[in-house]
């Protein structure tokens, strides 16, 4: 396995983290999203399958601006004061996936530590008002923390949506560094108050490798996220979005995803999606149908 530091990055990827730019693809919905003055976390975050996702009319929108509160290493989201929420931000939101077509909608935001619902119900409204415009489309949610506030994770879960995510992103050993802000057993306590009290959402999680962690930690990592109840757990490699970022540590091959995606199978996590280029809300509606076809399997005699 290659490791490399953050100057010589953009010069060295291994091939398998090559992707092809598809900039017609990418023009044509930019500019759609830019009409409604929108963000997406595929752009803000330089999401390596930006391109394909674009290219089949999918996006994830980026919510309640586009400035965070936390300072995460591994983020390229501009950090400071973000401005307060724009309340026709909503219509907007669910104008353009109207004016897209879209049939599953994802959505996150920046954690807005400065808010006094942590922005809540930003993702409340939000969901709403696709709901009134597009009755028939999925919609699924990757939330911040909330600062760990369980009524402010109901209250957005009220709203039923068909997916709920959170991320823990990294093992825990790595949090102060890297997460600065956030708490791991907070995170999974979200996670497991979600799958206990609403069992029809999909409960998901997911997390990067490539930072400093061991393969033990992974495995415990994912072991505490079954116990969690997560339905679907996503593993993608990290990338250093520019050089204000953590530099990464590791370049994992694809065998090793391979690996990773048995051992979460074998201790009985539902679904898994793991690979160098995935990212949480990569295929998120293939994901969606596939976990439902699951649950609703008939158990083996």
């Amino acid at each position: 396995m290659d490791r490399r530091g953050c100057s010589d990055l953009p010069l060295r990827l291994p091939e398998w983290l090559r992707r092809n730019k598809e900039l017609g693809a990418l023009h044509g919905l930019k500019l759609k999203l830019r009409h409604e003055g929108l963000s997406t976390v595929c752009e803000e975050a330089r999401c390596p399958n930006v391109a394909e996702c674009f290219r089949k009319n999918v996006a994830t929108f980026l919510i309640l601006g586009d400035v965070c509160t936390r300072s995460c290493a591994f983020c390229s989201v501009r950090k400071g004061v973000p401005s307060p929420p724009d309340p026709m931000e909503p219509s907007r939101v669910a104008r353009a996936a109207s004016e897209i077509s879209l049939t599953h909608v994802v959505l996150t935001s920046v954690t807005r530590d400065d808010l006094p619902d942590k922005g809540a119900q930003g993702f409340m409204l939000t969901l709403r008002e696709i709901r009134r415009m597009l009755p028939s489309t999925t919609l699924e949610v990757l939330t911040p923390d909330f600062s760990g506030r369980i009524d402010l994770l109901e209250a957005v879960l009220s709203e039923n949506p068909d997916v709920f995510c959170h991320n823990v992103e990294t093992v825990s050993r790595l949090y102060e560094a890297i997460r600065p802000g956030a708490s791991i057993a907070r995170s999974l306590a979200l996670l497991k108050h979600s799958s206990d009290i609403y069992p029809d959402i999909v409960i998901k999680s997911g997390f990067m490798v490539g930072l400093g962690e061991s393969a033990g930690e992974v495995a415990e990592l994912l072991k505490e996220l079954k116990d969690t109840g997560c339905d679907c757990v996503t593993i993608g490699q990290y990338l250093q979005p520019t050089k204000s970022q953590i530099p990464v540590r590791e370049y994992l091959n694809p065998e090793r995803f391979e690996e990773f995606s048995e051992l979460a199978k074998s201790i009985g996590i539902r679904y898994v999606v793991a690979g160098p280029l995935v990212r949480s809300s990569y295929q998120s509606k293939e994901v969606l149908e596939k976990i439902r076809a699951l649950k609703n399997a008939p158990v083996p005699a």
